[in-house]
């Protein structure tokens, strides 16, 4: 019911932004127009080209490295395997839920007020966010190790720091890295959006030539953020099968990486005095330090390069100590200027904007779905009629992904004009490369041994998919769907910042106007909201599981 709910809830949202073919098709002139003014591109000098790409991502780098520092001890006091105490979990919990719900781009505002202009707001912005998205899956991670090697280190007389180094962090490392790739692509994109409210880089400029009406050279800025999406995009997801594997269709196979750690894990296991298979660079008898094989070589130079990258980021990202602690004694009465919150006289026009911010929330997830469902089955390798259509649609698929949703909003505002349309259209389309990997990702991991033995018993393949393929997979579907819901009602919130409709609009204005105690409305407003759909989502993963 509750579903069915949400789904007619999507239809009327649709109906009342008047999201149709007539809206596109009346807005074919626009578009014409855009691309007469946007064609030919203007690309900036190489050169600052090559400046402006290593701002954008020495700031993104800096930000990640911080959220990964800060999420780890969070995890650990928030998984129930690890935790001192029910508090403690509780409390790691919460902050995990408010870093998530509070938008980004209002900690960029809070930040600018307390440290001014420069990287050190963006990396905390980004950095503080994504502390509630990678500290949830660092501390689901943790609570689904082996807890075995933990034992066995703790049967040593081991303390709770060596349990941790010892017996939980080889079984984690894994996941630990793979999703700070992925959390490192999602803040290229959210880079671009807090250019519009002082961060530096590619944004930034994305930002001031879209004011001029530049938009030969705002597109083209656009495009070598799409260029740097698609690159982290490809390059997060090759280190990230190396660490995970790919799945075979009936479990995921460890990567190259996972299985030396997985050897680690062996090694933990083993009982004190048994043998070890004799292995190529193994330790020879009475060795203490493995030898330099080709692998450690390897794996050394992957990790000094992996040092030298994050430094010279945090070199590049311009993190200024001197201005950190400048920072900090204003602090107080920075944030004294957010309260008390006020309405600013604009109360039902706040409550209206957010209840459009909702609107556009349910119709691009209606809509995403609907573009992305088939675009998913056709990438997943189990379902697709041949080899080449999945890869072909997992292209697709990483394209679209690495198109920021900024950047289609602004492209939508221009064709649509100013309004919930464009936002609407913009997340629609960013839906289908999210939804969609999802969704193939989620038939891939399905269990083969069944499809088999129906297609053994004469089943034609969409038999197959629909008796047998798409049942073991609906659950998961909810599930993303509703993600999808929570991670659109974040940026409906965002992308008003441009005209897109919704309460943000509001928010920037609200900021740029000095009105901060409309800042921290709003920020309730959208507290309140998300937290809603988070507990909405919660129930009905638990009741569909």
């Amino acid at each position: 019911m509750v579903l069915l709910s949400l789904f007619a809830a999507a239809i009327w949202a649709t109906a009342e932004l008047r999201l149709n073919l007539a809206t596109l098709v009346d807005s074919v002139g626009n578009a014409a127009d855009f691309l007469s003014r946007t064609i030919p591109l203007d690309f900036p000098p190489l050169g600052e080209v090559v400046l402006l790409s290593a701002e954008t991502l020495a700031v993104v780098v800096s930000a990640t490295l911080l959220a990964v520092l800060l999420s780890v001890p969070v995890a650990v006091l928030a998984a129930a395997n690890t935790t001192p105490g029910r508090s403690a979990r509780y409390g790691a919990r919460a902050v995990i839920v408010v870093a998530r719900a509070v938008p980004d781009v209002v900690l960029a505002i809070v930040f600018f007020r307390v440290f001014g202009l420069g990287g050190l707001a963006g990396v905390l912005a980004m950095g503080l966010h994504s502390v509630g998205m990678v500290g949830k899956l660092y501390a689901d991670a943790i609570e689904q190790i082996d807890e075995g090697p933990r034992t066995a280190v703790r049967s040593t007389g081991a303390r709770g720091l060596q349990e941790l180094v010892s017996g939980v962090l080889p079984q984690v490392l894994p996941a630990l890295v793979a999703t700070a790739l992925h959390r490192f692509d999602i803040n290229l994109r959210i880079s671009v959006l807090l250019g519009f409210v002082g961060v530096g880089g590619l944004g930034f400029e994305i930002a001031g030539a879209l004011r001029r009406l530049d938009y030969q050279r705002g597109m083209a800025l656009a495009l070598i953020v799409l260029m740097l999406c698609i690159a982290a995009e490809l390059l997060s997801g090759a280190v990230r099968r190396a660490l995970l594997g790919t799945g075979d269709g009936t479990a995921r196979s460890p990567g190259p990486i996972g299985r030396r750690l997985g050897r680690i894990r062996a090694d933990l296991h083993r009982a004190p005095g048994a043998g070890r298979r004799a292995t190529p660079g193994a330790h020879a008898p009475g060795a203490t330090v493995p030898p330099w094989s080709a692998p450690r070589v390897r794996g050394a130079g992957y990790a000094v390069l992996t040092a030298a990258v994050v430094a010279v980021s945090v070199w590049g990202a311009d993190l200024s100590p001197w201005e950190a602690f400048a920072g900090l004694t204003r602090t107080v009465d920075t944030l004294g200027l957010f309260w008390p919150p006020t309405a600013g006289g604009i109360l039902s026009d706040l409550l209206a904007e957010l209840l459009v911010t909702v609107q556009i929330a349910l119709a691009a997830t209606l809509i995403g779905a609907v573009l992305a469902l088939p675009i998913g089955c056709l990438a997943a390798r189990n379902v697709a009629p041949a080899p080449w259509m999945s890869a072909t649609f997992r292209f697709v698929v990483v394209v679209v992904r690495g198109l920021p949703e900024l950047v289609l909003a602004i492209v939508f505002v221009v064709i649509t004009g100013l309004g919930p349309a464009a936002g609407a259209f913009a997340l629609s389309i960013g839906a289908v490369g999210l939804l969609g990997k999802l969704v193939a990702d989620s038939l891939e991991e399905t269990d083969v041994h069944v499809q088999q033995a129906v297609r053994a018993a004469g089943a034609s393949r969409v038999q197959v998919f629909t008796a047998v393929t798409l049942p073991q997979a609906a659950p998961a579907f909810v599930a993303h769907l509703l993600y999808q819901l929570d991670v659109n009602i974040r940026s409906a919130t965002l992308l008003g910042i441009v005209g897109a409709g919704g309460i943000g609009f509001y928010l920037l204005n609200a900021s740029r106007v000095l009105e901060f105690g409309v800042v921290t409305t709003v920020t309730l407003m959208i507290f309140v909201v998300v937290m809603l759909v988070e507990l909405l989502a919660l129930w009905l993963r638990r009741r569909v599981a």
